[in-house]
């Protein structure tokens, strides 16, 4: 497709970015998130050493804006304190690219992050477009967003997660081995899935998986409470004669962060994915989820909307996200997809989600070695996440540019980076 011409050149610009700090991020200077805020505020501070640090957000949401800054004296790149990223681009609408501008308007359509998890995060899900503007209309100041939230994880550490549900045939097996679970239910719920034909298909699976998931979410806290309290003693007990499960070992370091929770238990229903280094995941809509730990990129459709009912102290809408789920993994037997990206060049890899918003490209470059950005029709974030490099933005000025540094990069910006003291890494 033949790319559209600018209307004319803008500067990249640096970024100063935004930090959250819930409770299950990663305390103090071992967090990455900690690392690159301090390098990207440009203060060296120190950060508090018993404080989580969760969250690094690079973007124009309104919970965590991007601001731009003041180049160095003798910088190519430019900007103005004091302006966020957002008012910028309304500033100057040309920096998306027609094609951004026609389909998403005068903004990011997407959303980018760094997570340092340090325990684990509420099961949840994000809702399609649909009901995410029925959700903003109906409890906005829960709810503030009208779009919808698909995301990819990059794993920058190995990296734990719940997606989506377990295969008809995994679920079978806990139905056999953990009677906690059918005492909750009831047997006549398990002995139904148990013995569902598999020629009555998919249909008639997935409403007797809902049905059990739905009994056991919507369960008393008394009884969550009195399962949970079994399920530890017996899981306690065997570990002495048995190894565990990578699953039930799962379970008991998720009681031990979230005593009594029915997040424990969902647990099992599941797929437990470990990411190594370099390795993607990626969540469409509807698709129950929870992060467990280690340090990712997070991109996403600008969005916030989460719909949580477990693993969390937040505000939970159990019966949302029952109502939302698309229970199909359990039929389909697909395991989640890992993404390990295309390869680029000698140094780039790509990683693309079956999503419109985003892509994100990973690079690692050694020593005096050079790559090229191409320009592309749409704008780009740039984040170093170490090294220090030479940055030249087409025909502007040569810049140093070092880890923790953000930059904003217009549609039709030609970038080339070129490694200096030691190697580079950026996404």
């Amino acid at each position: 497709m033949e790319q559209e011409s600018p209307k004319k050149k803008t500067k990249v610009v640096r970024l100063r970015c935004s930090v959250q700090n819930y409770d299950w991020g990663i305390v103090g200077k071992a967090s990455q998130v900690a690392r690159l805020c301090s390098l990207n505020s440009g203060s060296g501070i120190v950060h508090h050493p018993h404080k989580p640090y969760a969250e690094f957000w690079v973007g124009t949401h309104e919970s965590g804006p991007s601001f731009v800054v003041r180049s160095r004296e003798n910088g190519g790149l430019v900007g103005s304190e004091s302006v966020s990223l957002q008012s910028w681009i309304l500033e100057n609408p040309d920096v998306l690219g027609d094609k951004v501008l026609k389909k998403w308007g005068c903004d990011l359509p997407f959303l980018f992050k760094v997570l340092s998890v340090e325990k684990a995060l509420s099961i949840q899900a994000h809702p399609d477009k649909k009901l995410a503007r029925a959700l903003n209309k109906s409890q906005p100041s829960i709810y503030r967003d009208d779009n919808h939230k698909p995301e990819m994880a990059l794993a920058l550490t190995e990296f734990e997660a719940l997606c989506g549900f377990i295969t008809r045939k995994e679920l079978e097996g806990v139905l056999c081995t953990v009677p906690e679970i059918v005492d909750l239910i009831g047997g006549a719920d398990a002995e139904e899935f148990l013995h569902v034909n598999e020629q009555l298909g998919n249909e008639k699976v997935n409403a007797v998986l809902a049905s059990i998931f739905t009994q056991l979410m919507s369960s008393s806290k008394d009884a969550i409470h009195d399962v949970i309290f079994k399920l530890k003693r017996r899981l306690n007990k065997e570990k002495e004669t048995r190894q565990l499960t990578d699953k039930e070992q799962l379970v008991l370091r998720l009681e031990s962060q979230y005593p009594g929770d029915v997040g424990v238990v969902a647990a099992f229903f599941l797929n437990y994915v470990k990411l190594n280094r370099g390795e993607a995941l990626y969540l469409g809509a509807n698709e129950p989820h929870a992060y467990i730990c280690g340090e990712c990129i997070e991109c996403m459709a600008t969005s916030d909307n989460v719909v949580r009912a477990g693993l969390t102290s937040k505000h939970r809408d159990t019966q949302t996200l029952l109502s939302m789920l698309t229970y199909r993994q359990v039929s389909a037997a697909v395991f989640p997809e890992i993404l390990r990206g295309v390869p680029l060049n000698l140094y780039t890899t790509r990683y693309l989600p079956p999503f419109d918003e985003f892509e994100v490209d990973r690079c690692i470059l050694p020593k005096a070695a050079s790559v090229v950005f191409p320009a592309v029709p749409g704008p780009s974030l740039f984040l170093f996440i170490a090294g220090k490099g030479m940055i030249n933005a087409g025909c502007f000025e040569e810049d140093v540019i070092e880890e923790g540094e953000v930059l904003f990069v217009p549609a039709y910006t030609e970038i080339s980076i070129t490694a200096c003291i030691n190697s580079v890494t950026l996404v």
